[in-house]
This record gives C-alpha cells, sequence and structure tokens, in this order.
C-alpha cells in the first residue's frame, strides 16, 4: 500500500471534500481517502496497481487543482 498527501487548490467546504473523497473511493485501487479543506490537503493510501498520475487526473477533472511540486 502507498500513501501520499496532495496539496489541492479550489476546496472551499466539507461538500468539496466528500465530492473528492467519493470520487476516489470508487477506484478500486484506493483504500482510503482523507479530505481537508482548511490545509487544502488530501491524503490517500492506494495500491501500486493504480499510477498516481491517474488519481490526480481524476481530482483536476472535478474542477479541482492539484498543486504539483
Amino acid at each position: 500500500m502507498k500513501k501520499i498527501e496532495l496539496k489541492v487548490n479550489k476546496m472551499m467546504c466539507q461538500g468539496c471534500e466528500n465530492r473528492i473523497k467519493n470520487s476516489l473511493n470508487m477506484l478500486e485501487e484506493v483504500e482510503s481517502v482523507e479530505a481537508d479543506h482548511t490545509k487544502g490537503t488530501v491524503k490517500i493510501s492506494y495500491s501500486s496497481d493504480i499510477d498516481i498520475n491517474t488519481i490526480k487526473e481524476l481530482i483536476n477533472s472535478l474542477d479541482f487543482e492539484v498543486v504539483e511540486d
């Protein structure tokens, strides 16, 4: 199991957090998701069977913005 913490812009409320969590949890490779709009972070535990870019693209497709390093 891999873990990553992503910086995500445009999360404004708990509804935004839930939108991200619900979408990522639909991926069978994702074990758990913690989103925090006050910190602008999303913590994800996932299997190595999925490319992290797939996760980032999904978040971006929801009109949020993953901040790249």
